[in-house]
Formats: structure tokens, sequence, C-alpha cells
């Protein structure tokens, strides 16, 4: 199977054949099961599903003015130039999933279980991931989380590579192995709660930093002594 490797963490990629994808109008939310699909190229005012099982297929130039997922199953599929706004998932298993250059900024992500995903040059500003659980290798590369919410998530198998992480907010869950290298940490939110993580030497100065912002602390030169 093709793998995507940064560093220590391979990412097993969806196993797709082109022929045997077949173009679907659209994503019926009243199946249990959609499969070897291709959906493209759609504007949707709603995209809502529950209970669906997508296995083996693409979804792409997909925009949405509102989303709703909840309760599915998605193996073996890619998103590409998707734009989900108000996307709202929950109660939910992900394997073998890419999202590439997708917008999903301001997404609600809870209770989501992942398993060999792939996050490239996306777009998650103001997010918030909570009880998100990586059960198996997670990478994030290039993709900006500007301000995005991290809380009670179990990120040990995930990796961010070159992420804009200006702001992004980190509180409970379990972060041991959790890769930071390639990514600047200056200005993360939250630090006391990243125990455990992998990080290269230099970034230990940048931590310092988000660690002093974190507990506002007034540096002496700065004080007026009179």
């Amino acid at each position: 199977m093709e793998t995507r490797t940064i560093r220590r963490t391979s990412v097993t990629l969806p196993a797709l054949h082109e022929d045997d994808l077949s173009v679907v109008a659209s994503l019926d939310p009243r199946q249990d099961r959609i499969a070897d699909f291709t959906y493209a190229d759609v504007q949707l005012r709603e995209l809502a599903l529950t209970g669906v099982h997508l296995l083996g297929g693409r979804i792409t130039e997909a925009v949405a003015q509102r989303t709703r997922f909840e309760e599915l199953r998605v193996d073996s599929v890619t998103f590409s130039g998707c734009d989900l706004s108000d996307l709202r998932w929950t109660d939910s298993k992900v394997s073998r999933v890419v999202f590439t250059g997708c917008k999903l900024m301001g997404a609600a992500l809870t209770d989501l279980t992942l398993d060999n995903v792939l996050l490239e040059n996306c777009r998650l500003d103001y997010a918030t991931f909570t009880h998100v659980r990586a059960t198996g290798p997670v990478i994030l590369s290039k993709c900006s989380l500007r301000e995005t919410e991290f809380a009670s998530v179990d990120f040990s198998a995930v990796l961010f590579d070159g992420c804009d992480l200006t702001g992004a907010e980190f509180s409970g869950g379990q972060y041991r192995d959790l890769d930071l290298r390639g990514n600047d940490l200056s200005r993360l939110r939250g630090v006391g709660s990243l125990r455990q993580v992998i990080i290269d030497r230099p970034q230990t100065q940048q931590l310092a930093e988000a660690l002093a912002a974190d507990l506002d602390v007034t540096y002496g030169e700065d004080v007026d002594e009179f």
C-alpha cells in the first residue's frame, strides 16, 4: 500500500482504483453504505450525513454552507479542495483518509477516532478538537491551525510538520510522543499540557517564550523602579 512518511511517522493512504469508482450525483443520507464513488464539483446549502459508511471514494471541490457528520465510518476516502463551512463532526471513526487543500475553518470535531489520517495544506483556523483520539498514525502537514483548540485529546500518535500554530491552545489530554519538530512553538498556549512531546533542542527557547506568555510574566527591565 502507498504511504506518506515524515520522519518516523508513516500514514497508509487510501487504496483507490480509478476504474472501480462511479460518479454519484449526491451523497444520499438515506443509504447505509456508499462505496467506490466519486463526488465532485458541487455547491450545497447543507451536507448532512448520519450513520453512513463511506468506503473507497473521492470527494473533490465540494462546497457546503453547513456540514453535519454524525456516527460515520469513513474508510479509504480522499477529500480534495473541499470547503466544508460550519462543520460539526461527531462520534465517528476515520481510517485511511486524506484531506488535501481543504477549508475546515471553525470546525467542531468531537469524539472522533483517527487512524492513518493525513491532512495537508488545509485550513483549520479556529477549529476545536474535543475528545479526539488517534489510535493510529496521523499527520498534519503545512496546515493552518491558528487559534485552534485541542481539549482532552489523545494525540500520542500524531505529527505536526510545518504548521502555523499561532495561538493554538492545548488543554488536558495525552500528548506523549506527539511530534512537534519543524514547527514554531513560540506562540502556543497551554504548553503545560504538552508533557513528553518530541521537539528539537532549539525549540526549547520557543516553548519558554510560550510559557512566559501563558504566565503573563513581567520582565525586570520593564518595571518602573520609581
